[in-house]
């Protein structure tokens, strides 16, 4: 049987009843629900300052008395709480987790208004015991919670620094003294230019740097200027805003330097940076802000920048394809790391330490070197540096046997030119002016080759000095070799003035 307008229905609620007379009716009945259903209710004016508490909430939190927190400010008694945002937006929030301890609970949030639709407060309910009810969602909510911790720590790790200064391999003095730079450079936050040519170990050099000073716990950005289009750099290191241009993102995109806050950036080939963009990269360093492309503002940093380049940055100067200023601004503290050629002592120690590295990371033995495997590659240019003797290595790993001389000068031969090879008979005379006759070898006397070795490097050294007049810098030059090195052979091989 149907209802007429007029009539009430089993609850005594009359069909029809104007809109008004109805809120006056059901507004009391709806809040005492809630009221009776949740775990608590606490209510604020405009100011965010509590007003009401209801006594199961009031024993939720530890409170004796609610009427003790009426006045004080919501955060004051429960920090976590958002009611303030709900005052200041009007916009309800049906929906929420709040922490309270280890737990989490089901909160609605809803903004109140008086006649004229202005807002003068809020309300709050506890769902507690109604989360069970939300189990399915509680489980999912979790399993993002640990799939974003997982991925935040994995893109923490990403963007540590691998390597130490102490993973700079050699002992000579060469590499003792950019060791020693590096250190030092380590403990000053200042900006930091690593030279040297390309495969001598800039960015290794960089990430020590790094994990030895105080940004050690921050990001490590690396960025190779070389590797991306002109038109991409200012998006790649300054960021963008959403729809910058056309084809960009919708979303905003993080820039390199906002990824580094807090820690370092390190920029590879920096002489290969465009004028415009040198324009805006010392702008930045100098401000320490950065302003996405697109955007209309900008934002703090707090980022060590580290760069690197294998070019005469004084040349591209004087050409005017680089900038004097952002010269200075990079060229705080200066470090020139020594090529292959200036550190041959070391050669032996790398070639210990590749073989082992690139076996653990191919699952295979490490394979072995003769002792005149090892006397070809100490003599051989490297133009390559380290990176060439690691590529030539690697492709050493794919053959069988032992590697001597004969086997590395086909490899060496398919890895640079001909001309560049330098032959084992070749190695001590070729650097010397007036090359003393090297030791004599028949059949009656066969020397170790490390004695033969050393005797060559001895008499190349004395025809260098007497060359040039006993002129040890000059002598050096003419070796290839630095004066720390050639005053460390002098000292080994009882070479007197």
């Amino acid at each position: 049987m149907s209802l007429a307008p007029g009539d009430l229905d089993e609850n005594g609620l009359v069909i029809g009843i104007p809109p008004e007379r109805f809120r006056s009716v059901a507004m009391p009945l709806l809040f005492d629900h809630l009221d009776a259903q949740c775990e608590g209710t606490v209510a604020v004016n405009r100011q965010a300052r509590i007003v009401w508490m209801s006594e199961k909430y009031a024993r939720k939190i530890g409170i004796d008395d609610p009427q003790r927190v009426l006045g004080r400010e919501i955060e004051e008694v429960l920090p976590a709480s958002r009611l303030r945002e709900v005052v200041d937006s009007g916009e309800p929030s049906l929906l929420d987790l709040m922490p309270f301890g280890d737990e989490h609970f089901v909160v609605t949030r809803i903004p109140l208004r008086d006649d004229g639709g202005r807002v003068v407060g809020a309300l709050g309910y506890v769902l507690f015991d109604r989360a069970r009810h939300l189990k399915p969602l509680m489980e999912k909510y979790g399993r993002l919670q640990a799939r974003l911790a997982e991925t935040e720590r994995a893109l923490l790790q990403a963007r540590r620094a691998r390597y130490t200064i102490a993973q700079f391999i050699g002992t000579s003095p060469a590499a003792g003294e950019i060791k020693r730079q590096a250190r030092r450079a380590a403990q000053l936050d200042a900006a930091v230019l690593i030279r040297g040519e390309t495969g001598t170990g800039k960015e290794l050099l960089a990430q020590g740097i790094h994990n030895l000073s105080a940004r050690a716990n921050g990001p490590f950005v690396a960025v190779n200027m070389a590797a991306i289009p002109d038109n991409l750099i200012e998006a790649e290191l300054f960021g963008t805003a959403p729809g910058a241009y056309t084809g960009a993102d919708r979303k905003a995109r993080v820039g390199k330097f906002e990824l580094a806050n807090g820690g370092t950036l390190f920029l590879d080939e920096i002489g290969d940076l465009s004028l415009p963009l040198q324009v805006k990269l010392l702008r930045v360093l100098q401000e320490q802000q950065v302003e996405p492309l697109g955007a209309n503002q900008v934002r703090a940093l707090d980022v060590r920048v580290i760069t690197a380049t294998h070019v005469d940055l004084e040349s591209r100067i004087r050409e005017g394809s680089f900038r004097s200023d952002l010269y200075y601004r990079l060229n705080v503290l200066a470090l020139r790391v020594p090529s292959l050629r200036e550190r041959r002592a070391d050669i032996r120690a790398l070639v210990e330490y590749l073989l082992d590295d690139i076996a653990a990371r191919s699952g295979q033995r490490p394979q072995e070197i003769t002792d005149d495997g090892l006397a070809l590659l100490e003599v051989q240019p490297w133009p390559g540096n380290v990176r060439q003797l690691r590529n030539l290595l690697e492709r050493a790993q794919l053959g069988n046997g032992l590697l001597d001389s004969q086997t590395l000068i086909e490899l060496l031969g398919e890895t640079q030119s001909p001309h560049a090879l330098v032959p084992l008979r070749d190695a001590a005379p070729h650097v010397a002016a007036d090359p003393a006759p090297g030791p004599r070898l028949d059949s009656e006397r066969i020397e170790p080759l490390s004695a033969s070795l050393a005797q060559a490097e001895r008499e190349a050294i004395i025809a260098a000095l007497r060359a040039c007049a006993g002129n040890r810098r000059q002598a050096a030059s003419r070796l290839g070799i630095s004066r720390a090195s050639l005053y460390a052979k002098l000292q080994q091989h009882a070479i007197a003035r």
